[in-house]
């Protein structure tokens, strides 16, 4: 995804991270890219760092970021989200300019269930500081059953059946890193400026609506005592 602003990459339970680089991309080990933010002993690696386990339990959650912001970039990693009853979770990815004067910030949101019940997928957008431009949709496949890619984990509510485990691996960066050599904007390396990057083509474009059609419960854009004008983004026509 490319990014206008320099972004910091986070996940947590609270997970968290960060995106940050020279163009790199590649599977990273955890600690080549990222930094624990919040409690250590609740972050585990296996597989020699190229996956992690995080636990949330009655004594705390965690964190971790990216060690360096982002200009633009692409960045991708596998989730392997709380399996069984996970209600009142959340385990999430989100970007943000990492300042509390003006912040921007994408997220993505995995809200628990009860067992049997589908994971719920929440999007907010922020922009200057405002936020609200919110999605909600109803996963179709079980994101607990195995590793997925996408990309927080927090308590919502309570944590009786603690402790949850999340699992991430497959670690990709690749990006512009703040402050960034002048060239890498143009540098022909970049391949997520590519035009394939640009916009959905056909194909997605009718998987897009499949989803949106079948599985999306809340949308902003549709949501006229919220909005009586949509935001900008809403006026793409996909």
């Amino acid at each position: 995804m490319a990014l206008k602003d320099d972004f910091l990459f986070i996940f947590s339970c609270i997970l968290a991270i960060s995106l940050s680089s020279s163009i790199l991309g590649r599977p990273a080990t955890f600690l080549e890219d990222f930094v624990i933010t919040w409690s250590d002993s609740h972050i585990k690696q296996i597989d020699g760092g190229r996956a992690i386990q995080l636990i949330l339990d009655q004594n705390s959650g965690c964190g971790f970021a990216s060690k360096r912001k982002y200009l633009f970039g692409h960045i991708s990693m596998k989730i392997k989200l709380i399996s069984g009853d996970s209600a009142g979770t959340v385990t999430a990815f989100y970007m943000n300019s990492d300042t509390n004067t003006m912040r921007d910030e994408l997220d993505f949101e995995f809200l628990g269930n009860r067992t049997g019940q589908p994971y719920t997928v929440h999007t907010n957008i922020y922009t200057h500081g405002k936020g609200d431009r919110e999605q909600r949709v109803n996963l179709w496949f079980d994101p607990a059953a195995d590793f997925h890619t996408y990309t927080i984990m927090w308590n919502h509510h309570h944590i009786v059946k603690a402790p949850f485990l999340a699992y991430y691996k497959d670690f990709d960066i690749e990006g512009c890193a703040v402050p960034g050599p002048t060239s890498c904007a143009s540098n022909p390396r970049n391949w997520w400026e590519g035009t394939a990057y640009q916009a959905l083509n056909a194909k997605e474009a009718i998987r897009y609506r499949w989803v949106r059609l079948n599985h999306m419960i809340y949308d902003c854009c549709t949501d006229k005592s919220r909005y009586p004008v949509p935001p900008r983004e809403c006026l793409a026509g996909i």
